[in-house]
């Protein structure tokens, strides 16, 4: 079953912005339209995954919509958070980021190893 070629928001859609970077908008998207695949996958073994998942997709919402024009990009979020002294503070959006970040390359590596022909979940895990 190839559900994952019903997203409507991918990731290889987003397009960079030269000198600003990753558009924090499209991002989330991208990262909201992953959320019902991990239900497919397996909602009990992926339970702990998607809170996870979903819990950091929102810090970064959250940050964002504080100021939409400001934190237009991803990397304007992580500098602002920088310069404020508060990117390594728990619950910061840049934290959120970089266990957003670790949790889509885990993904990435679960669904190659199933792609690659892997059919035991634990194995592939």
């Amino acid at each position: 079953q190839s559900f994952l070629l019903v997203l409507d928001t991918r990731f290889s859609d987003i397009e960079l912005r030269e000198e600003d970077g990753i558009p924090t908008e499209q991002f989330l998207e991208s990262c909201y339209a992953i959320v019902p695949v991990l239900d497919k996958l397996g909602p009990t073994v992926f339970a702990p995954v998607k809170m996870d998942f979903v819990g950091n997709i929102k810090k970064i919402n959250q940050k964002f919509i504080t100021n939409k024009e400001e934190f237009d990009t991803l990397q304007k979020i992580v500098l602002h958070e920088v310069n404020a002294g508060v990117a390594q503070v728990r619950n910061s959006a840049t934290e959120a980021l970089l266990w957003l970040k670790r949790g889509l390359k885990f993904l990435k590596g679960f669904l190659t190893e199933v792609k690659n022909g892997e059919k035991n979940i634990q194995t592939a895990l």
